[in-house]
């Protein structure tokens, strides 16, 4: 499973820009996204903005993890090494059986 999360532009420097999420800043690329300005939203995907979202949609989703984070354990959503072989549930409904977002939810508690 792939995850975008919606980051706030904070400054461009050519086809770069420092965004926000939290209390953590990276740079990411804006070659998908060259539309892209200072104090919009961009989801960020493996260091690319990959699309431009308006206020109110990222402050939906970025609730929504934030929630994820409050409600569950580390170990329930982040996916360890030792995890990665685990065979995939064997009906829809069993997903929520399966281990983790492979993703670190951890630095939205500062939001």
């Amino acid at each position: 499973m792939c995850l975008a999360v919606p980051a706030l532009i904070k400054e461009i420097n050519g086809t770069e820009a420092l965004v926000e999420l939290g209390s953590v800043e990276r740079a990411v690329s804006l070659a998908l996204t060259p539309e892209a300005g200072v104090g919009d939203y961009v989801l960020v995907h493996t260091g690319f903005a990959i699309g431009v979202v308006d206020e109110e949609d990222a402050q939906a989703t970025l609730s929504l993890l934030q929630e994820l984070a409050e409600k569950f354990e580390a170990d329930e959503l982040f996916y360890e090494s030792g995890l990665a072989e685990t065979p995939a549930p064997e009906s829809d409904q069993d997903y929520h059986l399966a281990p983790g977002l492979a993703i670190d939810l951890s630095n939205l508690t500062d939001l």
